[in-house]
């Protein structure tokens, strides 16, 4: 068996808390880690996907997480992979490769087409990743509007 295993959240238990609470910082310095409430929405999400890396020679500790949205559109079935997070003391060991994998494969079930996420510059290691593993960069730009 591998040590990394990746398996769907469905549900939430202190573990899922916990790693929440240790990977959110990691990845976001300007978002507090999700509530047991918020969590809870989304695994009971029809069309969210929290997939999580579960380090099984480690107690079975959570070292990375990853969502996979999808949605209808008159166009399709659209995918998107958001929040990836892999622990410091994880990374290096395929942890990212192995959320995206998987993410595309459910995205292919789900009847996705493509699938699309976004990246910082900044992130060079996630990038490499992405590259790696076919993403291709879009011509496009992204805008942003602020709710409040």
């Amino acid at each position: 068996m591998p040590a990394i295993e990746i398996i769907e959240a469905t549900e939430v238990t202190p573990a899922l808390v916990e790693a929440f609470a240790r990977l959110i910082p990691q990845l976001s310095s300007s978002n507090p880690p999700p509530s047991v409430a918020q969590l809870s929405a989304i695994v009971a999400s029809e069309t969210t996907l929290l997939l999580l890396a579960v380090d099984r020679d480690a107690d079975d500790r959570i070292v990375g997480s990853l969502t996979l949205v999808w949605f209808r559109i008159p166009t399709g079935v659209r995918a998107w992979i958001e929040d990836v997070v892999v622990d410091g003391d994880a990374r290096g060991r395929g942890v990212g490769e192995q959320l995206n994998r998987q993410a595309l494969f459910l995205a292919r079930v789900l009847g996705a087409r493509t699938v699309d996420l976004t990246s910082r510059p900044s992130r060079e290691a996630a990038n490499r990743l992405y590259r790696r593993l076919g993403f291709e960069a879009r011509d496009t730009t992204v805008y942003r509007y602020l709710l409040g």
